[in-house]
């Protein structure tokens, strides 16, 4: 067994001491804030004591030609980004998530996976960060990687705790800190129910696609398809906000009977623009922020294949909205999600580095709020009342005195105009 790790776990006023593999396997569900299903978990540990610092999951790679590179790219996320936090980690944790296969022994899940965990070790160690700790987790037991002492790691693994009876499990109740089921159950929420509603749904989008798609191709269409989404949005936020409470297992339910086919296809479709995707990221707190959370989650669930790609817009808003209201272990999953869909969703990208990262949100937020504040003010500004006489005003009659004074407000309204409608133009385009 290896040595005791100490950290002052999510609680920072509580220090919680974790004595072996036993209580780390333990408190791996409460670190994430579910059960990680098929996930490699690296934990970052932080000075004498191990203080646990920034954490990240990835679901593990189906080929295992892909796992040495995979734990390279881990290794050099965890490390370097708990670098620009500024305190680089002293050691590591892993631990590799996966159930058996229907008839596979759960031993056989550990040696299968133990060349991911020496590609681990291997990753971190060349970057001098060592990995104390490498477990693996499967079928209710637990196998270390590090401890060769068969005394205390035995072959056939070692039971997990009860669950609730471990020092973990009480600080975290105390703390008020919920496991919310596994990894799969979390992901269901955000991923196409297969109903029989599928194929209407799928109807559509192709019908919709066919109407939106040329009017997205060109700008000043692509500008109404954008007014008219957060439009639709904004009536669909309220309609879910007045519906009824209901019990959690029907919460999802009776979201999806309140969208129709159509709407969210308009939806789905209209949120593929940047310009407007960005401007639904403005609904990130206050009361906004549960509908449109609610909106989102529903719209990653209308997705159906082959439109499971265009899932990644509504799942990184879900996740952004998760990650501003302080629910980071359902940011990390929707952000996961949308990373799945579409491995280059830059925006998703940003958002899951940061979040994995443990940084502020408070700083996206700020940016938000100007960008909408800026908006506002030129919008009220080009319909206020005095504004309009600035541009009518009929270049004070004064200056009739000037013979070619009648020329000149021409002239120099055609210089205006001139200069004034590409700098609009420009405008536009760049946003």
């Amino acid at each position: 067994m290896n040595q005791r790790h100490e950290s002052n776990g999510p609680v920072d006023e509580q220090q919680i001491t974790l004595r072996g593999p036993a209580e780390l396997a333990d408190a791996l569900p409460y670190l994430m804030g579910f059960h990680p299903n098929d996930s490699v978990v690296m934990v970052a540990l932080h000075g004498g004591r191990g203080r646990f610092g920034g954490r990240l999951r990835l679901g593990i790679p189906q080929t295992p030609e892909e796992w040495p590179s995979v734990a390279e790219q881990l290794a050099e996320c965890l490390i370097k980004g708990s670098e620009r936090r500024g305190s680089r980690p002293d050691a590591i944790v892993v631990f590799l998530c996966q159930d058996p296969a229907e008839g596979e022994p759960p031993g056989r899940v550990m040696e299968r996976l133990r060349p991911l965990a020496q590609s681990l070790r291997t990753a971190c160690g060349a970057l001098d960060v060592p990995v104390l700790e490498a477990l693996c987790i499967s079928d209710g037991r637990y196998w270390s990687y590090c401890c060769p002492d068969g005394r205390c790691c035995p072959a056939e693994g070692n039971r997990m705790a009860m669950p609730g009876t471990s020092v973990m499990a009480a600080a975290a109740a105390y703390a008020g800190i919920q496991v919310r089921g596994s990894l799969r159950e979390m992901e269901s929420r955000l991923m196409p129910l297969g109903t029989a509603a599928e194929a209407d749904q799928q109807q559509a989008l192709d019908s919709m696609g066919v109407e939106m798609v040329p009017r997205l191709l060109d700008e000043a269409g692509r500008k109404a398809v954008g007014r008219e989404t957060l439009d639709l949005a904004r009536r669909l936020m309220k309609r879910l906000g007045e519906a009824p409470p209901t019990t959690p297992s029907l919460a999802d339910i009776n979201d999806d009977r309140l969208i129709s086919h159509d709407e969210a296809a308009a939806m789905i479709l209209g949120l593929q623009d940047r310009e407007t995707r960005d401007r639904a990221a403005e609904w990130m707190e206050g009361p906004e922020a549960d509908s449109a959370l609610r909106l989102w989650r529903a719209l990653s669930r209308r997705c159906v294949p082959p439109y499971e790609e265009h899932a990644a817009a509504p799942l990184a808003l879900a996740g952004w909205v998760s990650w501003s209201t302080g629910d980071e272990p359902a940011a990390r999953v929707a952000l996961g999600l949308a990373l799945r869909m579409d491995p280059h969703y830059t925006f998703a990208q940003l958002l899951h580095e940061a979040c994995n990262q443990g940084l502020d949100p408070e700083t996206l937020r700020r940016c938000l709020r100007g960008e909408r504040n800026a908006r506002l003010g030129r919008r009220s500004h080009r319909t206020a009342p005095g504004a309009r006489p600035r541009t009518t005003r009929p270049a004070t009659a004064p200056r009739r005195k000037a013979p070619s004074g009648p020329s000149r407000p021409e002239t120099a309204a055609r210089r205006r105009s001139g200069r004034a409608a590409p700098n609009r133009r420009t405008h536009r385009s760049d946003g």
